[in-house]
């Protein structure tokens, strides 16, 4: 066989010779992309948008992912990055530049304010870390006029601090300020930022629209058509591209997204429950539980709840702890959350002092619940107390 023979092999999605119809989205993989005419190759920039051009920026495979989270959204674009963590770095480097003032939540994702510290004040940036439930007349108190990114997280990182999203909305644009927000603890289906006037929504894809702990991938969705160019171009001239098998896998998973939010939610309302009736807990951060700080917020602006909750250990020795996380069965210990599998992990006290505004100064350990049976995961965390308290005696 000659090498021109393997010219009729390529085919593409609406040149397929033979018809084939499934529920599964096909797996295209490709670095090289094929053209028609040598003036379509020469013209193939036009086509890094709406088409495709190369590898990197996407396959059917990635497009039917960025259609289906763009819905999800109510957004009229997606980019789809290899990560949670790369997507709000490639959206903060698009939109910011030497210069400019960022400001972003001290409960923002751990790696995003490191990526602050450590690498855009270095490239003359500057970076304003704005305590996570400020009321919005103080945060619009910080705007200046080289402010051109309000980064939120509602609820926060850990600690789960609510802000009033459309009074920080309001205040940004009063003053030209982008809006970014981390939505990944409601998801879409919890709260549609886009809705409530944020610029641009970042999904960590790898947390509750995969679902099983087996993939990393980002989304970052917005309504602008400039700012979305930027970001495709963005991920082209940084080569973030996503591999098709991972889309799949996520692809998979927004199949029974709603389902697993709507019970592991439940579940989450009841280990919080449980939580906060134990003297050894000082306090439950979930805000979907009533007397929670921030729980009037959550009514007023989300219409579901996370699966993530984080409780604060009341005067725990170090003997206690480790005999709290070492009688757990059900609940495996493990960064991370959001997939069927309930996970426990310890953000130890110096990691709250170290915050330049903690809500809290002790330890805290945070829950991510699963689809388990519920009184299996209530009766392991009852069991965990119990080598606590037995460590006690």
């Amino acid at each position: 066989m000659s090498l021109d023979s393997h010219k009729s092999v390529a085919a593409t999605p609406d040149r397929a010779e033979t018809p084939f119809r499934s529920l599964s989205p096909a797996v295209w993989r490709a670095s090289t992309v094929l053209f028609d005419s040598i003036g379509d190759f020469t013209r193939r920039r036009e086509r890094l948008y709406d088409g495709y051009s190369y590898g990197i920026t996407g396959t059917p495979t990635s497009r039917e992912l960025e259609r289906r989270v763009a819905a999800l959204e109510g957004a009229a674009h997606c980019v789809v990055l290899p990560s949670g963590q790369a997507a709000l770095c490639l959206a903060l480097m698009t939109v910011l530049r030497a210069g400019d003032h960022v400001l972003i939540s001290d409960a923002a994702y751990g790696p995003l304010k490191s990526f602050g510290r450590e690498w855009m004040a270095g490239w003359g940036i500057e970076v304003e870390f704005y305590p996570p439930a400020i009321e919005s007349a103080a945060l619009e108190a910080l705007m200046r006029p080289a402010t051109r990114l309000l980064c939120l997280e509602s609820p926060g990182s850990i600690t789960m601090e609510m802000l009033d999203i459309p009074a920080a909305v309001a205040a940004a644009r009063r003053h030209g300020v982008t809006t970014l927000i981390d939505n990944t603890w409601a998801s879409p289906l919890g709260l549609r930022p886009l809705a409530l006037g944020v610029d641009i929504s970042v999904e960590a894809a790898s947390k509750m629209f995969g679902g099983h702990s087996d993939v990393l991938l980002g989304t970052v969705a917005v309504n602008d058509r400039g700012l979305y160019e930027k970001l495709r171009s963005a991920q082209s001239t940084l080569g973030q591209s996503v591999s098709p098998e991972d889309c799949f896998l996520v692809l998979r998973g927004l199949e029974t997204l709603k389902v697993r939010l709507q019970a592991q939610a439940v579940a989450a309302l009841q280990v919080a429950a449980l939580l906060a009736a134990q003297p050894e807990v000082r306090s439950v951060l979930y805000p979907p539980l009533p007397g929670s700080p921030g729980h009037a917020l959550w009514q007023r602006d989300f219409h579901g709840a996370g699966c993530v909750l984080t409780f604060q250990p009341r005067d725990w020795s170090e003997a206690q702890t480790e005999a709290f996380f070492g009688a757990l069965r059900v609940f495996s210990i493990g960064a991370s959350w959001g997939g069927v599998h309930s996970l426990a992990a310890l953000y130890p006290a110096s990691e709250q002092q170290s915050r330049t505004h903690p809500c809290v100064q002790s330890a805290l350990v945070r829950l991510s619940v699963g689809l388990e049976e519920l009184q299996a995961l209530l009766d392991d965390l009852a069991g965990a107390f119990a080598a606590l308290r037995a460590c006690v005696a």
